[in-house]
């Protein structure tokens, strides 16, 4: 990965493809979706890319990739692991056991699955396996991507690798964090709103 951005660095415009490699991870396919994002932040913090651009494509092919993943796991994947044929029983007792844990704690799941290397490019499939509602996939799925993307592009921006694959350990906790802050602020200017509504109806 070293090598293909020493050579993306003669064409700053190819710099892009990195974070789009994310789509290919989110996808199912194996791909170094994590660091390829840092690496485009990191070209961007050496003027070569802009920040900005690299986090939105980022997060866009996160999120994209998630998707196709579920539409193709809820189309075809039931279907293949239903299928008649070695291990029959067990598969169709592990997809009721699927289809019980998603139905408690899916939205969960899909949002911290991002922040797991190991993990996220199975989740979508599963989440279409197990047919989670769109919706709730979708809104998690986005939350998740957006948070992501947005902590490891700044973190790759201002710190560099180093602070990147430090965070990697960390990053249930920052998306924690993260999640909170979007919901208190969410949740802050609401209130502003209301009250700000009710002093107008007052007066």
């Amino acid at each position: 990965m070293l090598a293909l951005a020493a050579i993306i660095n003669v064409s700053s415009s190819l710099g892009y493809l990195l974070p789009a490699i994310i789509g290919l991870e989110s996808l199912g396919l194996p791909s170094p979706g994590e660091t390829a994002l840092v690496l485009a932040a990191v070209l961007a913090s050496q003027g070569k890319l802009q920040i900005w651009l690299v986090i939105l494509i980022g997060v866009g092919s996160a999120i994209a990739g998630d998707n196709a993943g579920y539409l193709l796991g809820r189309t075809f994947g039931r279907e293949v692991l239903e299928a008649p044929g070695p291990f029959r029983a067990r598969r169709v007792k592990v997809i009721a056991a699927g289809d019980r844990f998603f139905e408690r704690h899916g939205p969960k799941a899909v949002f911290f699955a991002r922040w797991i290397a190991l993990v996220r490019f199975a989740a979508a499939w599963l989440a279409g396996i197990n047919e989670m509602r769109f919706r709730d996939f979708f809104f998690w799925n986005a939350l998740g991507g957006i948070t992501w993307g947005v902590t490891f592009g700044l973190v790759g921006y201002y710190g560099g690798t180093a602070a990147a694959d430090a965070i990697s350990s960390f990053g249930v906790y920052a998306a924690v964090a993260l999640a909170i802050l979007i919901v208190g602020g969410y949740g802050y200017v609401k209130l502003r709103e209301r009250r700000a509504g009710g002093r107008s109806s007052e007066g």
